[in-house]
């Protein structure tokens, strides 16, 4: 399909590839973010769009000289990584459970962090800067270098897939952990003191945002880089020592070379050039998806993911959704499955099965077949996988 544009009075157009009509608090969202000054062009909605804090989840917003901190979000630099291996899926046969147990021994999850401190997480250049973040979180380098290498809680996760053609893919979900929440909530904060100061006429508080030019925009920028790039190796790491598991199980112990490898963002912010203007591009659950850009795109621990080659499509700012995206909130799924339910729905995949792991159950997702169907003018299907081990933070 393509887009429709929603019938909403605002300054600035919303374009939505959600293909279907969005509830009414989903409306106002859009619409709120519509209506700020500083929007460039449009507000573009993912297929997998719904209910976030001032922001919908699955918004690309292109804005010029300010930025809004709330609608990245806390979890600054949240991503996905996967690998092709070499590797058939008759390898991983009466092995599943092994695996499984492995990386929870080898990869902290939740609210847990590393014992021990590897070389490539010391080695890591970002260190250098840590003095110059925000003085929020100056106390915290301790912290941050324990959970480097860490998965974290909620909807993370860990997984062995195997696609179509029967080849093995490793894949994790992952962001900036409880250093990148705090510099997030400092600068949320400030925006939101100074909008109070300025007394800012704002459709939402959450929407209170930095003017380029300013120290206070320049000192979010600075810090928000560094948050995606601590994400971005937090995946690395985590995806080293999920190979060595596997090599461990699948080759020997033998070093094995990627097929493929891919580290995507999907909560973050970059300066990128579009309809030949420079502009700041916030993409709130959502991926990059240029030409030739790959992507992730899961579905729930039930079901399966896609992964996807970008066409480069102007109108979404070159975006697509960055998974199924949730239909009912956690508290719902909670009150509505049974332990049964999560047993009946993750059939087939070795994976945790508790009332712990309600919320993440599949039906609390939305169909992600239909939210392929949704930007087929945004991506193009790579690959598609189904996973047979399942870790959730």
């Amino acid at each position: 399909m393509t887009y429709q544009e929603l019938e909403i009075d605002a300054p600035n157009p919303v374009l939505s590839w959600a293909g279907h009509d969005l509830a009414q608090a989903e409306t106002k969202m859009a619409k709120n973010v519509a209506s700020l000054p500083f929007v460039f062009k449009h507000v573009a909605l993912m297929p997998d769009v719904h209910l976030g804090k001032g922001a919908l989840v699955g918004s690309v917003i292109a804005t010029q000289d300010a930025i809004i901190p709330a609608a990245i979000g806390v979890d600054i630099g949240c991503g996905m990584t996967a690998i092709q291996t070499p590797f058939k899926g008759e390898k991983l046969d009466g092995k599943l459970k092994k695996i499984r147990l492995d990386l929870e021994a080898q990869i902290p999850v939740g609210f847990e962090e590393n014992k021990e401190i590897s070389k490539d997480v010391t080695n890591w250049q970002g260190w250098q800067d840590f003095s110059e973040l925000h003085k929020g979180v100056r106390g915290l380098e301790n912290k941050a270098t324990k959970q480097l290498g860490s998965l974290g809680g909620g909807n993370h996760f860990i997984e062995v897939c195997i696609d179509t053609e029967n080849k093995v893919w490793l894949m994790l979900h992952s962001g900036s952990r409880n250093v990148g929440n705090k510099l997030a909530q400092c600068h949320i904060d400030t925006a939101k003191d100074l909008a109070k100061l300025a007394d800012l006429s704002l459709p939402d508080r959450d929407l209170a945002y930095f003017v380029a030019g300013t120290p206070e925009f320049a000192a979010y920028w600075r810090d928000l880089q560094w948050a995606q790039n601590y994400a971005r190796t937090n995946r690395d790491v985590m995806m080293a020592r999920f190979m060595r598991v596997i090599e461990q199980h699948l080759n020997g112990g033998k070093k094995m070379k990627p097929l493929l490898s891919i580290n995507c963002h999907h909560n973050y912010a970059e300066k990128e050039v579009h309809f030949g203007e420079e502009v700041y591009v916030t993409r709130k659950g959502a991926v990059r998806a240029r030409e030739e850009d790959y992507g992730i795109i899961p579905g729930s621990m039930g079901t399966k993911s896609y992964i996807v080659k970008g066409k480069g499509n102007a109108h979404s700012f070159c975006s697509c959704s960055h998974g199924a995206g949730r239909i009912m909130s956690r508290a719902m799924a909670k009150n509505t499955y049974t332990l049964d339910d999560l047993i009946a729905q993750t059939k087939g995949v070795e994976c945790r099965k508790d009332t712990e792991l309600l919320d993440e159950i599949p039906a609390a997702y939305k169909s992600i077949d239909k939210v392929m169907e949704n930007q087929s003018d945004l991506v193009e299907v790579v690959a598609t996988l189904k996973q047979v081990v399942c870790i959730k933070g």
